[in-house]
């Protein structure tokens, strides 16, 4: 893709720029978590130090196509402009005469943050006239929200169609980095799977698995592969219509060269609320009838951590346990601690996954963590993005 920012010349001229700032709040209407707000800072200052008028859109939280007060996007633009160091206007209108308005009123180096585009239908409608009016605010237009690629609405495919349109670089940054774990990874490949059920990952397993070494399947989603196996997991999160895939998978596994990993061992308690003195490790085969798989075992997770260190590439979608309860964040902290003292090319996504690094202090410890939930999910399923096919038709036009 020609989609980088050098292939613009924003001097002194509207840009819109669509950013993923669909960040997490507290209940007190705070922000909890700015990371996907410091992921474009990049091209935001860069189009800053080019002398053009960033005009910024997102959408925040489910609105369901009307005004809610509690999700607009008037406190990110006080956030913003801390991290920018520079003053950041707000518009309390993203299309219409007020929005064309504020952005006419730009000059060279100022950013303007568009009231949540998801207060009107027409967003996720993909509407063209709702397009053509967000094209109205500038000359050119930059996708920077990898995150918000699979969905095919109005502010990420349909202007695409209207202004030239270039991928900034945190796009960019995703983009490289997930191609090379499906295209040309380091080897031995080894895939991490987590997350509570496996029917949200099997697109991406039955991807990846003609081309990794190893498959490590934690999380709730492994009770159904142990129940798969014939081991009795109590009142853990089963999905019975998926055993028989899950079954598939384990069968076809060794003879695309893939060896798969379930947990041995597992941490058990009677529910996620449960306290530490409350849990228990046993065998896989050995749960309880009340009790629940809430993380995978510590036999299990230094045997994955030895994998990892000797892997080429870690890419890891989903926790292995229920990581909000430190009682069963322990497996998930020691692999990922694993994976950030290896020499391995270590990509992660999912906002589960990547909240538990957070909360764990080890974001810093990997290569590349995506911004990207379903985004993320539906690259390494081999799909192709809306938003980012829309790039690639308007750059392939010299």
């Amino acid at each position: 893709m020609k989609a980088g920012l050098e292939g613009l010349n924003p001097e002194g001229k509207r840009v819109l720029v669509r950013v993923d700032f669909n960040v997490p709040l507290l209940e007190d209407g705070g922000i909890r978590d700015d990371s996907r707000m410091r992921a474009c800072l990049p091209t935001i200052q860069e189009l800053r130090s080019r002398s053009a008028r960033v005009i910024l859109a997102t959408h925040l939280g489910r609105p369901k196509g009307k005004p809610v007060e509690a999700l607009s996007t008037r406190p990110l633009a006080a956030r913003l402009c801390a991290l920018l160091g520079t003053e950041v206007s707000w518009c309390p209108e993203c299309v219409g005469p007020v929005a064309v308005a504020a952005a006419g009123a730009l000059r060279d180096g100022e950013v303007l943050l568009l009231e949540n585009l998801r207060f009107h239908p027409e967003e996720e409608a993909n509407e063209l006239g709702f397009a053509a009016q967000l094209a109205a605010l500038a000359d050119l237009y930059v996708n920077d929200a990898f995150g918000t690629a699979h969905r095919a609405h109005a502010s990420t495919e349909g202007v695409a169609h209207i202004l030239p349109a270039y991928a900034g670089r945190l796009m960019e940054r995703e983009l490289a980095a997930l191609s090379e774990i499906l295209e040309s990874p380091p080897r031995p490949l080894v895939a991490i799977m987590g997350g509570s059920k496996l029917s949200t990952k099997l697109g991406v397993i039955d991807h990846l698995l003609p081309g990794v070494q190893q498959l490590l399947l934690g999380g709730g989603m492994a009770a159904t592969f142990l129940v798969a196996e014939g081991a009795q997991v109590g009142r853990s999160l089963v999905e019975p219509d998926f055993v028989a895939r899950a079954t598939e998978i384990l069968d076809r596994a060794p003879s695309l060269g893939a060896e798969v990993h379930l947990p041995t061992d597992v941490v058990v308690a009677a529910g996620p609320e449960s306290t530490a003195a409350e849990a228990r490790s046993c065998p896989a085969g050995e749960v309880g009838a009340e009790e629940m798989i809430l993380d995978v075992g510590p036999a299990t997770a230094r045997r994955w951590s030895e994998l990892v260190q000797r892997a080429g590439t870690v890419v890891w979608n989903g926790p292995l346990g229920v990581y909000e309860n430190p009682a069963f964040a322990g497996a998930t902290r020691l692999v990922a601690a694993a994976v950030g003292e290896s020499s391995a090319v270590s990509v992660t996504g999912g906002g589960d996954l990547q909240a538990a690094l957070e909360s764990l202090g080890l974001v810093s410890k990997f290569t590349h963590v995506s911004t990207g939930g379903g985004a993320t999910l539906e690259f390494l399923e081999g799909r192709e993005l809306p938003g980012v096919a829309a790039l690639r038709e308007r750059l392939a036009v010299p």
